[in-house]
């Protein structure tokens, strides 16, 4: 396993409403974070780890131990969020709110409502730099503390203002991988096309990537990935000014959403297939295709099983960001291969050029995914959640993933995703129970959902509340929610799972955040999960 001995970390932080929870319970976890990776445990000839680390890293572990890792002594931390516009539609609008387009920029802001970095970062760079040994010139952070604060303020500043129709993945594409990200992306004679090149990106991706670190891309998110491809006339599925709904799909869809004659009403006919009188009024194809109604074609789930719904998969595929992050080369908007830039070296004046190695990427996720499925042992979470290894020797990406590509559902009834109750009973310790929407078909069913450490008042409806959606939704006691909620986060699994043992895994609905003190406190078993990963490539 090659090793490296400095480390890129960009969060990418669903900035949704619904959010502002999951980032207070992430900025709790970061001193683990900081700690594990700047002051390691100690491990002995056996490969247990010790309960306690030494007080610095300059102290030395007790007799016969020796660390897990090299202290790292070198560490860029950025974040960028999910929100990158509307793809061309009428959807997250900067009017509405500016931080529904961060354009896949760091981001270092006090709220989502500065349109400008306004925390202090290395150099104004956008992205902070743990220097303890003060190499960097200038040097940057020594005081473990001081970096540990600093990026609290920055988890949660991304805020819960962004767009709801949440791109994860493309936002950590676009910072990370774009050849060519665009400047402005127009609509015209229907069709959307990006425009320019976004030179700001490809500054702050310079600056904080080097070709010799382990790069690591953390994914904080409590909805399923809806990275609606950029370009033609994909924009219509973030369109829904003026009651737009989008065409049916082809009867076969319905019962089998990869069979070679599922298409769009709207699309030609495909090849060998036969005209579907379903698509029609009255059946005739001279009066054009039916469009859905509202009650099919909900603006809140339009990236929910498109390809059933609509006949089309609006979304880019899961292979996109697989790519990223594991080939040296990736297509540019004309679909020439280009040099991947996360395998490039992006500054050459550095005096460091060798091009990465592709085991020194890793990915990962903190999504909607019951932890009592990733759990080693679900009556002890103290155990830990279990590695890419474990996931696949167990069988447990098939309860909570299934196989996407062949459009079958996972085991598990809580990771399938359904506007309609699953037949989970009521009162358990997973999502609470199922619950039926005040408006049909305009939500999902939940994955899980765990105790806030505060009550939240919802009488006035303030952004995150949920109790108005419905009078048994399992989060809230009247007009007081007690519980927040996550949704099968299956997209971003796909990608995890795909990367094999460069891929890390954690439930965004934690066990408990009572007692602070406890290895199953928030989101520290996903951090320890993830230095686990990390720990053979340091």
């Amino acid at each position: 396993m090659p090793k490296a001995d400095k480390v890129d970390l960009l969060l990418m932080i669903d900035n949704s409403q619904s959010m502002a929870d999951k980032q207070q319970a992430l900025a709790l976890a970061l001193t683990d974070l900081v700690e594990s990776l700047t002051n390691p445990l100690c491990i002995d000839p056996g490969g247990v780890l010790l309960p306690t680390r030494p007080a610095s890293a300059a102290d030395p572990c007790p007799s016969g131990t020796s660390r897990w890792f090299m202290p790292v002594n070198d560490i860029h931390v950025g974040i960028v969020s999910s929100s990158i516009g509307g793809y061309g539609g009428d959807v997250c609008s900067t009017a509405g709110s500016p931080s529904n387009n961060d354009r896949g920029h760091l981001l270092a802001r006090s709220s989502p409502s500065q349109t400008t970095n306004d925390l202090p970062t290395y150099e104004n760079k956008g992205f902070l730099f743990w220097d303890p040994l003060s190499q960097g010139t200038p040097p940057g952070e020594t005081d473990r503390e001081a970096l540990t604060d600093s990026f609290a303020q920055m988890v949660v500043g991304v805020g819960q203002q962004g767009c709801g129709y949440e791109a994860p993945l493309e936002g950590w594409y676009r910072f990370l991988a774009d050849p060519e990200p665009y400047n402005v992306l127009t609509v015209s004679g229907g069709s959307a096309t990006p425009q320019g090149v976004d030179t700001a990106l490809l500054q702050q991706r310079a600056e904080f990537l080097r070709s010799d670190s382990l790069l690591v891309v953390m994914m904080l998110s409590d909805e399923s990935d809806c990275s609606i491809r950029e370009g033609g006339q994909y924009y219509l599925a973030a369109t829904y000014g003026n009651n737009f709904h989008l065409p049916k799909a082809r009867a076969v869809c319905a019962t089998d959403p990869g069979d070679p004659c599922c298409a769009s009403c709207a699309q030609a006919v495909p090849a060998g297939c036969a005209v579907d009188p379903t698509c029609f009024p009255n059946g005739d194809p001279s009066q054009g295709p039916l469009m859905t109604n509202a009650v099919e074609d909900h603006p809140n789930l339009r990236c929910f099983e498109q390809k059933r719904r609509f006949g089309i998969d609006f979304l880019y595929p899961t292979e996109r960001y697989v790519q990223a992050l594991s080939s040296p080369t990736i297509a540019n908007r004309q679909g020439e291969l280009v040099p991947n830039p996360i395998f490039s070296d992006l500054d050459p004046s550095d005096g460091s050029s060798p091009a990465r190695d592709p085991r020194l990427v890793m990915v990962g996720g903190i999504v909607g995914v019951p932890w009592q499925h990733l759990a080693r042992d679900e009556a002890d979470l103290t155990q830990g959640f279990k590695s890419a290894a474990e996931l696949s020797a167990s069988g447990t990406w098939d309860v909570i993933l299934g196989d996407p590509e062949s459009y079958v559902a996972p085991v598990s009834p809580y990771m399938k995703e359904s506007v309609h109750p699953r037949g989970i009973p009521a009162g358990n310790p997973i999502n609470g129970s199922e619950w039926n929407p005040n408006v049909p078909n305009s939500d999902l069913q939940f994955a899980c959902t765990f105790e806030l450490p505060e009550p939240m008042d919802c009488s006035t409806n303030q952004p995150g509340c949920d109790c108005a959606k419905s009078n048994d939704i399992p989060l809230c006691e009247g007009s007081t929610q007690l519980r927040a909620k996550a949704y099968p986060g299956l997209r971003q699994l796909s990608v995890i799972q795909q990367m094999g043992d460069q891929g890390v895994t954690g439930s965004i609905c934690p066990a408990q955040l009572d007692d602070a003190t406890s290895d199953t406190f928030g989101y520290r078993p996903a951090v320890r999960a993830l230095i686990e990963q990390m720990a053979p490539r340091l």
